[in-house]
């Protein structure tokens, strides 16, 4: 709820005008800085009345002194009938600048205020601010959600690129544009008088000692008052008696008169009043000029982050199908959830919905975000359909659901059904789907059916899945669900190195041209405009006509500023695919498209890197020290058969070695009289690598799975001396796995 009505709709609504408030904003923020260099400042003890002395000695008819927080000093004065005007140099009591805002400065305030159209422009921009400050706070609570508490505020992002950048950018930037904001929206009250903000100045007295002529320094009330303090003195007209000094400072307001210099009358300021001022100063910079320029900063960061938004919102709106007849989710009978990463698990939910709407159901779906007990009055029963992030986490659509349903009561006399998506191949293979399943049973909901799994988007899982659920419904339920891929490329292979044919595992390492990404791609940096090692190239093998054929995923041993497409790839026994790409020839193409693996990438800091790989899984972290060209310290163990046989990137890796990406290479080699794995050659090294890890290294794992359980028991042992276990590092985000 959060997330779409107070956060995405929002945004979405008043995308160009926040950003257009945020832009003239930061524009703004710098001119207090400049008035501030030009304007010559106060020296410490000088007091109002010296002042005042100063420049009514230099401008005899001088009629009013303003004094600003920034410390700029204007005054304004009759000199033989004609008025004049000047930023005052306090030292000497002369004009040294003319009072006018430069045209373009007054051009962007009159943009940033009221939009060029008055009353009605200054409350359209207030409703912009509003909308600001609703953006801030519902961001700060996804945000907090999305890092698991506020504790964990900077902790480490995950995901894809757009959204890290749209986290990174507000955590830092939110509490500057939720001041900008709040400032902003107290500052329209105060103008349009909703606030008992205004100062309000004594009665004029009834009397006045009837003399004139004392000069402003001989006067108590103004010798007493530094000049940072002033914020308006009216001079009386010399020929009334009956006329007074009017006195304004950021402390209150009154009369004094302009014979002996008494007080005739003051009004402390309200604290109110108080608080507009400060409010004012914080919002424009004068008063200020270091933290408008901050907050200008900040608001640079509007217009970044509503690109991300829009391009977040955009991506999942395109890979979520659209399901015609929804019904509501009060009055549906039947409630489906979707967990999905990205965007095929709504497919099969779309699926199911039509099934089900047909056969006489009423149906709601939603993702897994909106749960909501509270709102299923109507509901007989729970479907989750809940696919698998990366090592068990939960997907994009599913975030805080696991909270959700901690703290929810289970409903009575509702069953609910879990069904898990997932590739088998990997080791948290629909780990997420029975964590949900898990936790259901342990809070007491009733089970509908067993939690149930779909290997691979698996159209006869699903249709099984499907009987099953008809069965208990009494329904004759039949689901014939067509997967759809994203929209694939086609590449040309332009190069291929072959390896194994002496251990009888044919290997070869492809490198294809890299498609020309068109305009939205390179727009969004998505698909082959923006990839890199460790992400996976999905390839659609060539099956039999008519059978939609699934794809296959392969990391990538390359990124997009190398300007190719690589990977490894070892003929499978019976492997459709892998056979067909080990057979290609240079000037074959494939068909295939761009997933991304943000949980399995290098990253751009300065801790050392181990990479542990066996076999093809050297591919993508060949491709990590192929990018690190700022020689981050790289230990790369790497196991393979034989060195004569499928030592991959041999050439590569000893240049990289000489011109120092690739810090140190240890090989380790199972076939011969002493079988060696890297495991073994962990251990050897234990101290080397604890001292990396000490030191704050991240441990990158890529390879086969009974490679990857080795590994963790090594590491285990070494880990021990120092308190560490690969589970305490996994939490960190230090230890990271692509295993198949």
């Amino acid at each position: 709820m959060i997330r779409v009505l107070l956060h995405r709709w929002p945004g979405l609504a008043g995308l160009l005008l926040v950003t257009l408030l945020a832009v003239s904003g930061a524009a703004l923020s710098v001119f207090p800085a400049i008035e501030r260099l030009a304007s010559p400042q106060a020296a410490g003890g000088l007091s109002v009345g010296d002042l005042a002395a100063r420049v009514q000695a230099e401008y005899p008819g001088v009629e009013q002194i303003r004094g600003a927080p920034s410390g700029r000093i204007t005054a304004w004065w009759f000199q033989d009938g004609t008025p004049g005007a000047a930023v005052i140099d306090p030292a000497t009591g002369q004009g040294v600048a003319p009072v006018d805002a430069s045209p373009a400065e007054r051009w962007l305030v009159n943009l940033h205020r009221q939009l060029f159209a008055g009353d009605t422009g200054r409350l359209v921009m207030a409703t912009g601010a509003g909308v600001m400050l609703l953006l801030c706070a519902s961001g700060a609570v996804l945000i907090a959600r999305r890092m698991g508490g506020w504790r964990r505020w900077f902790g480490r992002t995950r995901g894809r690129l757009a959204a890290r950048l749209h986290v990174e950018m507000a955590r830092i930037a939110v509490a500057g544009l939720a001041l900008s904001a709040l400032t902003a929206l107290w500052m329209t009250a105060s103008t349009f008088g909703l606030l008992p903000d205004q100062a309000r100045a004594p009665l004029f007295p009834a009397t006045t000692s009837g003399q004139t002529g004392i000069a402003p320094n001989h006067i108590a009330a103004l010798a007493d008052l530094p000049v940072a303090a002033l914020r308006d003195l009216s001079f009386p007209d010399p020929t009334d008696p009956t006329d007074a000094f009017t006195l304004k400072t950021d402390r209150g307001a009154g009369y004094l008169d302009q014979g002996t210099g008494e007080v005739l009358a003051w009004t402390d300021a309200q604290a109110l009043s108080r608080v507009t001022e400060t409010f004012t100063m914080l919002h424009t910079g004068r008063g200020a000029a270091v933290i408008g320029l901050v907050l200008g900063l900040m608001a640079l960061s509007v217009p970044a982050l509503a690109v991300s938004g829009f391009a977040l919102w955009l991506a999942g709106w395109r890979a979520r199908p659209r399901i015609r007849r929804n019904a509501s989710a009060s009055r549906a009978e039947t409630v489906i959830f979707v967990g999905s990463e990205a965007g095929s698990t709504w497919g099969f939910a779309a699926t199911l919905h039509r099934a089900l709407s047909e056969a006489g159901q009423s149906v709601h779906v939603a993702p897994m975000t909106a749960f909501d007990p509270a709102r299923y009055r109507a509901a007989k029963r729970l479907l989750i359909l809940a696919a698998t992030y990366g090592d068990g986490m939960a997907p994009a659509s599913a975030k805080g659901f696991i909270e959700r349903l901690e703290h929810a009561p289970a409903l009575s006399g509702v069953p609910v059904a879990v069904l898990g998506f997932g590739d088998h191949s990997f080791p948290a293979f629909c780990a997420f789907a029975d964590e949900v399943a898990q936790l259901l049973t342990a809070k007491g909901w009733t089970e509908l059916l067993p939690p149930d799994a779909v290997d691979r988007q698996s159209p006869r899982d699903f249709a099984r899945w499907g009987r099953a659920l008809g069965r208990t419904l009494g329904l004759e339920l039949e689901l014939v669900h067509q997967p759809v891929q994203p929209a694939t490329e086609a590449l040309t292979l332009v190069s291929r190195r072959d390896y194994g044919a002496q251990v009888q595992a044919p290997t070869a390492i492809l490198r294809f041209a890299l498609p020309r990404a068109g305009f939205w791609q390179r727009l969004t940096r998505r698909g082959f405009a923006q990839f890199q090692a460790g992400d996976l190239l999905a390839v659609l093998p060539e099956g039999a006509p008519g059978v939609a054929p699934m794809p296959r995923l392969y990391s990538l041993a390359s990124g997009s500023r190398d300007g190719f497409v690589e990977i490894v790839v070892r003929k499978q026994p019976g492997g459709l695919c892998s056979g067909q790409l080990v057979a290609l020839e240079p000037g074959s193409t494939i068909r295939a498209f761009i997933r991304p693996n943000p949980g399995f990438h290098s990253g751009h800091g300065r801790a050392p890197l181990i990479l542990i790989g066996a076999g093809t899984g050297i591919g993508p972290l060949a491709g990590m020290i192929r990018a690190n060209r700022r020689a981050r310290p790289v230990h790369l163990f790497f196991g393979l058969r034989a060195r004569d046989s499928d030592f991959f990137f041999a050439e590569e890796l000893a240049g990289w070695q000489r011109d120092g990406r690739l810090a140190r290479l240890t090989t380790a080699t199972s076939r011969g009289p002493r079988p060696y794995y890297v495991q073994d050659a962990l251990r050897h090294e234990a101290a080397e690598v604890l001292a990396m890890i000490r030191s704050g290294a991240r441990i990158m794992v890529c390879g086969g799975r009974a490679m990857a359980e080795g590994v963790t028991a090594a590491l285990t042992d070494i880990l021990a001396p120092a308190g560490l276990t690969p589970a305490v590092l996994k939490a960190e985000g230090r230890y990271v796995e692509d295993v198949f």
